[in-house]
């Protein structure tokens, strides 16, 4: 009754070969892929508007091309969310390659989420696109009308894992606890190697880490999971990258879905021999009423340049440039990159960088780029900058909304044309937080060494909108024990003191000796506008773990 649940793709560009490499690599039963992100979003609405027939995942076509027919030979279900805002000009395309390759395929495809067309009727604007995230149920319909190709448009994540995982089981609406359990091994897997090693804060131990192998989620009729990958592929399974894979992206103990609200409080995981993780014990209970409803809009207009600043009187340099282009409304920042006495030139050079945006193209062009470029000659002495000028790009925005689940249509297009009407779930549980139990008491009194936080504690972090998540997890309970008592959001803001004027929420998730910071708005309007550095705030974890503690020699 096992089902293999293979992924193939964890952002849109991810390795072209994994679809082959998956197929071709050991038995699996389906085969999915994330193509999709808030950022993704916007490109593909971009996409859309230049071309109405364009809006999907082109690359998800190109690696079908050369899959298709062995998916087909070894029985495999192809199930990806690659048709972004247009899922049905993509079942239109795989057949026509189809047709191209002279096979035969029963194609169906999700969709619905797309309110664009609905957005002033629901109180949404006037996006560029709207998008609602929805659940399982559409695929499972697909795939029990005999499906072998599913695509659809904004669905959750791991809504690719659970819908075949309910076409294979049988679940109803109200097996929670089976549900929640197949929502976290697709959240495991949805990132692709990210859970067999990739962007792993202790990589230094993770094999051969040149080319990981995708992962695999055995899912079981009860919920229950294994993580794993195919014999002999780089990196590895463990209990470590699973639970940093667990920790991105997410919020407090609830994770809500559509379909069902996931207590990751309840996760338990534990190992299961090489290259083999077991998820267990995961707990469910019914979804919020409302869908979430990812709403992107074009911003304005950016340009950015970046001024080297080399040698001595760094500070006096960039105030300087600063006070010459002062009559620019921009956003400045000072990387000091620099080191004294240095014995490579760039090793002595401090990054200005200043970011300009208007609603104007024409204020943020060449009219900005020429005023910072005429000071070449009259401005600091060694300047020089990253890059020559350039014309203003667009930027988008992106803001979360929420929408009662009835009032959203979720269909599915069935390989003959028949379309299903999923109806919304008869019972819903307003989301609210776990109640935190009292931090352990701190480790024993002791020597300790003044040491970076990731000598023994790992992180992951990413972005949620505007907001960024940093999970720390620890390695033995005596260290998640001083980590708990040790770390509060009071802490976490002295050492990243870009967080200090923010809200800061954490929670604690004893199962997996992990907890899991939110810092609100440190990405403003998400992605495609903030002019932090690390956008997408994949790094923020890794700073942390860079700063200073006293940590308990006894846990060294």
């Amino acid at each position: 009754m096992t089902l293999r649940i293979a992924n193939a793709s964890g952002f849109y560009g991810d390795r072209a070969s994994a679809m082959a490499e998956m197929l071709a690599g050991g038995a699996i039963d389906v085969l999915t892929g994330d193509y999709l992100a808030e950022l993704t979003m916007l490109i593909l609405g971009r996409d859309r508007l230049k071309d109405p027939t364009a809006g999907y995942a082109k690359t998800f076509l190109r690696q079908l091309q050369g899959s298709l027919e062995t998916a087909l030979d070894k029985g495999v279900t192809i199930v990806a969310n690659a048709g972004g805002l247009n899922p049905a000009g993509l079942a239109n395309a795989i057949r026509v390659l189809a047709d191209e390759l002279n096979v035969e395929v029963a194609v169906a495809h999700v969709e619905g989420d797309d309110l664009r067309e609905r957005a002033g009727e629901l109180g949404l604007g006037e996006p560029l696109a709207a998008n609602a995230y929805l659940g399982a149920w559409g695929i499972a319909e697909c795939l029990r009308a005999g499906a072998q190709v599913v695509v659809t448009g904004r669905v959750t994540d791991a809504s690719l894992v659970v819908g075949p995982a309910i076409a294979h089981f049988g679940w109803s609406r109200t097996d929670y606890d089976a549900l929640a359990g197949a929502v976290v091994a697709g959240h495991v897997v949805e990132c692709g190697t990210q859970a067999t090693g990739g962007n792993y804060s202790f990589f230094g131990e993770i094999p051969d880490l040149l080319r990981p192998g995708f992962p695999i989620a055995e899912i079981e009729a009860d919920g229950s999971s294994v993580i794993t990958k195919h014999p002999g592929t780089g990196g590895a399974v463990s209990i470590g990258t699973v639970t940093a894979q667990l920790l991105y992206e997410i919020g407090g103990a609830r994770y809500a879905g559509p379909d069902v609200t996931s207590r990751f409080d309840t996760i338990t995981l534990s190992d299961d021999g090489p290259d083999r993780v077991r998820i267990s014990g995961v707990r469910g209970e019914a979804p919020p009423p409302t869908l979430k409803v990812g709403l992107n809009t074009l911003g304005g207009f950016r340009n950015e340049m970046t001024f080297v600043l080399t040698g001595l009187d760094i500070e006096a340099k960039a105030a300087l440039i600063r006070s010459q282009l002062a009559d620019v409304d921009a956003t400045w920042s000072l990387a000091r990159t620099d080191h004294p006495d240095a014995a490579v030139q760039e090793e002595a050079a401090a990054l200005l960088h200043c970011v300009v945006r208007s609603s104007d193209p024409k204020k943020v062009g060449r009219a900005f780029a020429n005023v910072a470029i005429e000071a070449a000659l009259a401005s600091y002495p060694g300047f020089h900058v990253t890059s020559p000028p350039g014309d203003a790009a667009p930027y988008g925005v992106f803001t979360a909304a929420y929408v009662d689940q009835a009032t959203v249509p979720h269909l599915a297009v069935l390989p003959d044309g028949t379309r299903i009407d999923v109806p919304a779930p008869a019972d819903s549980l307003a989301l609210a937080e776990v109640a935190q139990e009292p931090a352990p008491a701190a480790a024993p009194a002791g020597p300790t060494r003044r040491l970076p936080l990731g000598t023994i504690i790992g992180a992951r972090s990413g972005d949620k909108g505007g907001s960024a998540n940093v999970g720390l997890w620890a390695r033995s309970q005596a260290a998640y024990d001083w980590l708990a008592a040790t770390l509060t959001v009071e802490l976490f803001q002295q050492l990243l003191p870009e967080t200090a004027p923010l809200a800061v929420s954490r929670t604690a998730l004893p199962n997996l000796w992990a907890l899991n910071f939110v810092v609100a708005d440190i990405l403003g309007d998400g992605v495609a506008s903030n002019v932090r550095h690390d956008p997408q705030a994949k790094a923020i974890g890794e700073w942390l773990r860079a700063r200073l503690v006293d940590i308990p020699e006894g846990l060294l």
